[in-house]
């Protein structure tokens, strides 16, 4: 079985082409979405690439989770699909309330753009299982809205339950509790501000420690 990733193409996506190389790397078919059609064309899983959906107007992903394409994603997400949001993507999932929390101005309101060092937090959700707990990747980060925020009730309760998947090493944008990335509570969906599919080849990034994300949702697919 070749497993099919579906890749979500909004006005304003910048890096589709990338997560569907990662897709392609990983040993699936990646499946071109797109936002104005409400049709996963029977994917296994779903990628929300990063970019700049829509212009970013209102806010960071307030459009995107209108888009048709959102309420299957939604819809399936809830069923057990795997999805992953990266970046704006994480934006659009936590706008859409697949993810709790919300993504703010960086601490300072500068643009982060460089590769930062994260921290395997949790590796039993469906994209980060083929990594070692505590496990060090090195990822590129480029966001401007990427601090994330919750109340500490959310934050305790993504703590007690093994949600905080990602934690930066040295916390670039002010992100409560140096979070990274997080999931739901099944697990199967993900979001991160950092940019795996930017490091799936050591030829062209700086490290190819982010391929394990996309080959873990391969793991959860066909154990499915």
């Amino acid at each position: 079985m070749t497993a099919r990733v579906g890749v979500v193409t909004f006005p304003g996506t910048l890096d589709d082409v990338d997560a569907a190389r990662a897709v392609r790397l990983a040993g699936a078919e990646s499946v071109s979405l797109w936002h104005a059609d409400a049709d996963l064309r029977g994917v296994d899983a779903v990628v929300v690439p990063g970019g700049f959906s829509y212009g970013d107007y209102l806010r960071c992903g307030a459009i995107a989770k209108f888009a048709p394409v959102m309420g299957e994603v939604v819809t399936a997400a809830r069923d057990g699909l795997p999805v992953l949001g990266i970046c704006n993507g994480f934006q659009v999932l936590c706008e859409a309330g697949l993810l709790p929390g919300a993504l703010t101005r960086n601490a300072g309101l500068h643009f982060v753009c460089k590769d930062i060092w994260l921290e395997v937090a949790s590796n039993s959700s469906a994209w980060s299982s083929r990594y070692e707990q505590g496990a060090d990747l090195l990822v590129p980060l480029k966001s401007g809205e990427g601090r994330f925020v919750a109340s500490d009730a959310v934050l305790d309760e993504l703590e007690g339950e093994g949600r905080v998947v990602f934690r930066y090493r040295d916390n670039p944008n002010g992100s409560m509790r140096n979070i990274a990335g997080i999931s739901s509570a099944n697990g199967r969906v993900v979001g991160l501000m950092p940019h795996p599919e930017h490091a799936t080849e050591a030829l062209t990034g700086p490290s190819d420690d982010g391929l394990g994300l996309f080959l873990s949702a391969l793991d959860a697919v066909l154990a499915a």
